[in-house]
């Protein structure tokens, strides 16, 4: 997602979408090391830095992460 997507949508929104990111992250992960697949390292790059921007979000907002 693009920040200004980002900067739309609530806190609560955005802690929502920081835990299905995480979750997201962990599956690729898990699928990578079954299958052995390295076309997928390019997606959990990508979903790790949405993440990160939505932990910056939160902590310029001051909410708790």
């Amino acid at each position: 997602m693009k920040i200004n997507d980002l900067r739309a949508l609530s806190s609560d929104a955005l802690n929502g979408k920081l835990k299905d990111l995480r979750l997201d992250i962990s599956i690729e992960k898990r699928n990578i090391t079954s299958t052995g697949v390295a076309s997928k390292k390019i997606k959990i790059k990508e979903l790790k830095k949405t993440a990160a921007q939505i932990l910056t979000l939160l902590k310029e907002r001051g909410a708790k992460v």
